[in-house]
C-alpha cells in the first residue's frame, strides 16, 4: 500500500507472539527453572543471561535466538527447551518423554549440567518436576497416585478447562530441592490446551515465589515502623502540652520523616512488584477454570488460605507505611506553625522592649539636649564677654553686668540653634 509504516508497527505486532505455548503430548515431564540474580535484578546486565543460554545451546549444537530475543523454543536432540527472560528473572523449560523411570526422578534433572548450572548468573528462585500423564482410569486412580506422590495436607487438585485435565501441586520443596506437580489429562486432550496448561502452573508457582519475596521485607519494615510509631506518638502528645525545646522536637519529627521517606523509597519497587505478581497469580488461576476433584482443595483455595494473608500483610505494611509518613509530615508542619506562632510573639515582645528603650533614648537625648544647651551656653557667653568687655568703660558701666545683659540672648540663641539641628536631623 502506498502508505508508510509506524516505525513500531511490525515489532508491536510481534510482541503479541513473542512467547508461544509449547506443544505437549502426553505422556510426558517438564523440568522447569527460574533464575534471579538475588539484589537489582531489574537493573541487572542482561547479556549475562544470553550468554548463559548459548553456553547451554552450544553443548547441544543448536541454534542461536536473534540478538534481541527475549524468548526462544528449540529442539536440542534429547529434549525441548522453552526460554524466556523477564523483567527481573529467567526461565528455563526442559519438555521431555515420560520415560520407564519412576515418578518425579530426579535423575530428569540431568538435561542441565552441574557445572553450567554453577556458572548461572544468579540463584534459583523456584523449580518445578511436572509430570504429565493420560487418566487412563477412574478419579479413585489419580488420587491414590497422588497420595504416593504428594503431601496430602497441601494438596491442591482440580479438574480444569471444561474438565479434560486435572491438575494437582502440594507447593512443597521435595527431598530433591524442587516442587512436583502433575497433570493428568484425558484421552484425545490436544497438544496445545495441555501446553497451555503446564505454562500457566509455571507461572503460577514463579510468580507466586516473586511476590513472595515482599514478605520477609514487609516483617522488617513492620519492626522499624513499631519503632518509630512509639517516638512518633510521643512527640505528637509533647505537641498538646508546653514544648520546652520546640526546635529539637522539630529536628526529631523530621529525622522520623526522613527515615519513613527512605523506607518507602527502599521498598516501593518490591511493593508495587509484588502486587503485580499478585494479579498474575490470580489471573493464571482463574483462566484454568477449575472445577472441584472429589472433594479436594481447589488451587484458588489453596492460594486464599495459603498466600492471601501473605499478600494481605504486605499490602497492610504498604498502607501503614504511607500512613505514618502522612501523620509525621502533619505533625511537622503543625510544630512547624507552633514554632513560627511563638516566634512572632517573641518578635512582638522585642519589638515592644525597643520602642521602650526607643522611647528611653528619647528621654535621656532630650535631658541630655539641655544639658547640652547649658554648656555651651556657658561658653558662648565666656565668648561673648571677651568681645564686649572693652565697651564697659565707654558705655559706664562694669563688665559683670554686661556679663548679666549678655546671658539670656546667648542663652536663647544656643537654643534655637540646638532646637533647629534636631528637627532636621529628624526630618
Amino acid at each position: 500500500m502506498p502508505i508508510q509504516d509506524h516505525p513500531l508497527r511490525f515489532r508491536l505486532a510481534n510482541e503479541l507472539h513473542a512467547r508461544p505455548f509449547p506443544n505437549v503430548a502426553a505422556p510426558a515431564q517438564a523440568i522447569f527453572l527460574a533464575i534471579k540474580q538475588p539484589k537489582d535484578a531489574a537493573k541487572r546486565d542482561r547479556g549475562l543471561d544470553r550468554a548463559h543460554l548459548l553456553a547451554l545451546l552450544d553443548r547441544f549444537g543448536a541454534d542461536h535466538p536473534a540478538p534481541d530475543a527475549t524468548h526462544f523454543f528449540g529442539d536440542l536432540g534429547k529434549f525441548r527447551l522453552k526460554w524466556e527472560q523477564h523483567t527481573e528473572f529467567v526461565t528455563y523449560t526442559a519438555f521431555l518423554p515420560a520415560g520407564d523411570a519412576r515418578p518425579f526422578d530426579p535423575s530428569a534433572w540431568e538435561v542441565f549440567p552441574e557445572d553450567w548450572l554453577a556458572k548461572a548468573p544468579g540463584v534459583r528462585i523456584t523449580s518445578a518436576q511436572i509430570r504429565i500423564e493420560t487418566a487412563k482410569g477412574m478419579d479413585q486412580d489419580v488420587a491414590d497416585k497422588l497420595a504416593e506422590w504428594m503431601v496430602p495436607e497441601s494438596l491442591a487438585v482440580s479438574h480444569v478447562l471444561d474438565e479434560t485435565a486435572v491438575i494437582a501441586g502440594d507447593f512443597r520443596i521435595d527431598s530433591n530441592g524442587h516442587m512436583r506437580f502433575a497433570v493428568f489429562c484425558k484421552e484425545g486432550t490436544d497438544s496445545r490446551r495441555i501446553g497451555r496448561i503446564v505454562q500457566r502452573i509455571c507461572e503460577i508457582e514463579t510468580y507466586k515465589s516473586m511476590s513472595m519475596l515482599g514478605l520477609p521485607m514487609a516483617r522488617d519494615i513492620s519492626t522499624r515502623m513499631g519503632e518509630m510509631d512509639e517516638s512518633l506518638a510521643e512527640l505528637v502528645n509533647a505537641m498538646t502540652g508546653h514544648l520546652a525545646k520546640p526546635d529539637e522536637t522539630l529536628g526529631q519529627l523530621l529525622a522520623i520523616s526522613a527515615e519513613l521517606e527512605k523506607l518507602q523509597t527502599q521498598s516501593a519497587f518490591r511493593f508495587g512488584a509484588t502486587g503485580a505478581y499478585e494479579a498474575l497469580v490470580n489471573q493464571r488461576i482463574e483462566v484454568l477454570r477449575e472445577v472441584r476433584f472429589m472433594g479436594r482443595q481447589t488451587f484458588a483455595e489453596f492460594m486464599m488460605r495459603r498466600y492471601d494473608p501473605a499478600m494481605r500483610t504486605i499490602k497492610a505494611t504498604e498502607r501503614r507505611l504511607l500512613s505514618m509518613s502522612e501523620r509525621a509530615i502533619r505533625a511537622g508542619d503543625l510544630l512547624r506553625t507552633q514554632v513560627d506562632v511563638n516566634r512572632s510573639a517573641q518578635n512582638q515582645d522585642l519589638l515592644a522592649s525597643m520602642d521602650r528603650r526607643a522611647d528611653m533614648q528619647l528621654r535621656l537625648q532630650k535631658t541630655v539636649e539641655g544639658l547640652s544647651v547649658v554648656a555651651i551656653s556657658y561658653y558662648a557667653v565666656s565668648l561673648v564677654v571677651y568681645l564686649i568687655s572693652p565697651l564697659a568703660e565707654p558705655l559706664g558701666t562694669s563688665k559683670t553686668t554686661l556679663t548679666a545683659l549678655a546671658v539670656v540672648p546667648v542663652v536663647l540663641a544656643v537654643w534655637v540653634m540646638v532646637r533647629s539641628i534636631r528637627r532636621s536631623m529628624e526630618k
